[in-house]
């Protein structure tokens, strides 16, 4: 049968979108994805784990990526997230588990960028902590949003904002209580290299990675949430 034995007012995308969004090409397309989502995450986790920097260090640093895919194994049936969030979080994880597996301090491509434009310390934490608000950005606006918390556009951005840099702080205060219980064992896993002011630089690039995230992703954002509610309903 062809196309046109469909034709009344839909077009051809609204019917190739009703067939996409179909219970079972919908879970095939998610078990795919998921799939391909732990092959790389457990991947990346192996290669870290392998003759790191030191252990103590390494489970320091991937402890978060950890954490969170326990987190998101044990909420995807009640809560899954949008395939930008999934992809976020799993390009996250991968920072950290480079940065466990050298240590912030000692990542090698990193200390090429160092040499090159003749810094005084590898700035690879940076990245890590740009990634910190980048990406948890875009996790508290899929929360907020699809939880009803709060009405109007400019309200979800401040409290998205307000929310990664809360995070971020919270994450500095950890690294001073794990400083003071191991003493010099968290020089590595702190990774300031003598700079005096590494925790207001950090909590900036998360605020900074956060605003980014929100200029570059929110209409991408929009249309997945959109997208998933439709599957929400046909499911």
């Amino acid at each position: 049968m062809s196309w046109i034995a469909f034709a009344d007012d839909r077009s051809l995308t609204d019917i190739l979108l009703r067939d996409a969004l179909t219970p079972q090409h919908s879970s095939r397309l998610n078990s795919l994805m998921r799939f391909v989502w732990l092959t790389i995450y457990f991947l990346g986790l192996g290669w870290s784990a392998i003759h790191p920097h030191d252990y103590f260090t390494w489970l320091l640093e991937a402890s978060p990526a950890l954490l969170g895919v326990l987190i998101l194994a044990a909420t995807q049936k009640r809560f899954p997230l949008t395939a930008l969030a999934y992809t976020l979080i799993l390009i996250h994880c991968m920072i950290l588990f480079v940065g466990a597996h050298y240590s912030y301090a000692q990542v090698d491509t990193f200390k090429f960028i160092r040499d090159f434009f003749g810094w005084q310390r590898n700035n690879y934490d940076k990245l890590g902590h740009f990634a910190q608000g980048f990406v948890p950005a875009i996790i508290a606006r899929e929360i907020l949003i699809r939880k009803n918390v709060i009405n109007g556009r400019g309200w979800l951005n401040l409290f998205v904002l307000s929310i990664c840099l809360a995070f971020s702080a919270l994450y500095e205060l950890f690294e001073w209580g794990v400083a003071v219980v191991t003493g010099d064992s968290a020089e590595s896993f702190l990774g300031t290299q003598g700079y005096v002011w590494d925790t207001q630089s950090d909590m900036a690039f998360a605020l900074l990675g956060a605003i980014l995230s929100l200029v570059i992703f929110s209409n991408l954002h929009d249309q997945q949430l959109q997208s998933l509610r439709s599957q929400e309903k046909v499911n």
